[in-house]
């Protein structure tokens, strides 16, 4: 049964949903990803302000993106 679960785990597996995959829920990856932020390179050219506007970003999430970027020196915009 694992062998047939892997298979189709390959198979649905989504290379583009691998940016802040564990570090922060699907609902705000999904945010990002509709605004075409797939790295933090991308993240770095928004303000905070700018994050916390999008679906599914509350301070909860905020924290643990900010704590990320900070771990890979990365942070936002200064507006």
């Amino acid at each position: 049964m694992s062998k047939s679960l892997n298979s189709i785990y390959a198979f649905n597996y989504d290379s583009k949903e691998e940016f802040l995959h564990g570090v922060i829920a699907i609902s705000a990856r999904k945010a990002l990803e509709k605004e075409k932020i797939n790295s933090l390179e991308k993240l770095s050219d928004y303000s905070e302000k700018e994050i916390m506007q999008l679906h599914g970003f509350g301070k909860n999430t905020m924290v643990k993106l900010k704590n990320y970027m900070k771990e890979n020196q990365v942070c936002f915009k200064e507006v």
